[in-house]
């Protein structure tokens, strides 16, 4: 099992630690990129229309500035830098034991600035997105895409790829033939109708990658054993409002299947 899941828009500055060190990040391979996303970063970062070419408002101009300090400000755990509903339900901080070492070698977060990190790998908080056209490099979603399939293609083979992505992320690395691509899609069912969920997705998929670094048993390895451990979350003693109520594989499209989760609305 591989999870995949996109970065958090808010992210939690770390208050004390060492400063990121790029050769102690999983995907040592990824190191000369990560350095010149960076590198083109900072100098972006120091334009006086920053915020304009990082695609973000005015609001947010103090973490545009934090990208000027990143090779010395205080890095902590990415499981912990990244917040927001995502990853407030995923709870990825707090696991312990055999749920830890899951997130550990299963769980991947796509980052316009680092490529692909692990949970434990150390990072500031930043600002930028995966669909930003960055000076000196295009389109980071190209750019990665270039460089990600070197240590993703691997690990990913004969596994089952659980995506949790945006559409910006998802452009950065596709698995390859042998695994198991499945997206994972939030509905919510009302009346009889159903409709596409964005905001509340998250949480929907947050509570997946919960569910499945948490629950008993071996990890899935197939989409059909995916959508059976899915299926676990409509047992839920609590079936209210936004609770899981059914889940539903798809066929393969286009070399993947589509896992939806169907919400009581």
């Amino acid at each position: 099992m591989l999870v995949l899941l996109p970065p958090s828009e808010g992210k939690t500055a770390p208050t004390r630690g060492a400063p990121v060190d790029l050769s102690e990040l999983s995907g040592t391979a990824l190191t000369p990129a990560r350095e010149r996303v960076l590198t083109a970063l900072e100098r972006a970062s120091a334009r006086p229309d920053a915020a304009a070419v990082l695609g973000v408002g005015a609001k947010v101009a103090d973490e545009v500035r934090r990208n000027l300090d990143l090779r010395t400000a205080p890095a902590a755990p990415a499981a912990t830098v990244y917040t927001g509903v995502l990853y407030a339900a995923a709870g990825l901080a707090g696991l312990r034991g055999t749920a830890l070492r899951r997130a550990r070698e299963g769980v991947r977060i796509f980052s316009g600035l680092w490529g692909v990190l692990a949970p434990a790998d150390a990072v500031p908080a930043y600002r930028l997105s995966m669909g930003v056209d960055l000076p000196g490099l295009g389109k980071l979603g190209t750019f990665w895409r270039a460089q990600l399939g070197g240590v993703l293609d691997e690990r990913a083979a004969g596994d089952v790829v659980v995506d949790c992505r945006s559409a910006a992320y998802a452009a950065a690395w596709h698995p390859p033939a042998d695994a198991e691509h499945v997206v994972v899609q939030v509905v919510r069912e009302h009346g009889g109708r159903r409709q596409v969920v964005s905001h509340n997705a998250k949480h929907a998929r947050g509570v997946l990658t919960h569910h499945l670094l948490t629950r008993p048993g071996r990890p899935p390895r197939t989409a059909e054993a995916l959508a059976g451990a899915a299926e676990e979350l409509t047992r839920s003693p609590t079936q209210g409002t936004g609770a899981v109520h059914a889940v539903e594989l798809g066929p393969v499209t286009r070399g993947r299947r589509t896992l939806t989760l169907v919400e009581r609305g």
